[in-house]
């Protein structure tokens, strides 16, 4: 797994003052996406441990209100394992904290059932579409995405947005 590019004080993606971690790979290739530099699953730089322990010291200070995981795409198969490893790891150091992940799969088809939601806080889901594009909208890019409470949605069952920023 691969990693492109870690920011130490985002305030784009999520609420707050935030890290954000782009991971390296995507086969979606959706038509303008705004960050097509991570779609090559042999670019970037490889992550490790130490990448791990290098985005928790960055999220340490008390300004820092979460991590967003972004790519590329963070749950295909080939990094779902890496992302589920830092957001456990986040939330067990972290637990006050915020992590939200942007995906273009699904979360009630393709993601429900896996290993790293149950360290997710909130996950825009959808793949970005062109036609469907807006800039008034609050942290994704189209309006077919969703902006799903993931500990919310488990625990009742379906799919629960994030009321505050749907």
């Amino acid at each position: 797994m691969r990693y492109n590019t870690i920011r130490k004080m985002d305030i784009a993606n999520g609420p707050g003052v935030r890290v954000s971690i782009f991971m390296q790979g995507c086969t979606f290739n959706c038509k303008n996406c705004f960050n097509p530099e991570t779609h090559d699953f042999a670019g970037g730089k490889e992550f490790s441990d130490e990448t791990v322990n290098h985005v928790l010291e960055l999220c340490a200070p008390s300004h820092i209100a979460g991590l967003s995981i972004l790519g590329g795409e963070p749950m295909h198969p080939k990094n779902i394992d890496g992302t589920a490893k830092l957001a456990k790891a986040f939330k067990e150091k972290f637990p006050d904290k915020s992590v939200w992940v942007w995906t273009g799969f699904l979360f009630d088809k393709d993601l429900i059932n896996t290993e790293a939601v149950k360290y997710i806080d909130v996950i825009v889901d959808g793949r970005f579409e062109q036609e469907l594009f807006s800039p008034l909208l609050k942290f994704r890019g189209s309006s077919n995405q969703r902006i799903i409470d993931v500990q919310k949605s488990l625990s009742e069952n379906k799919v629960v947005l994030n009321e505050k920023y749907n």
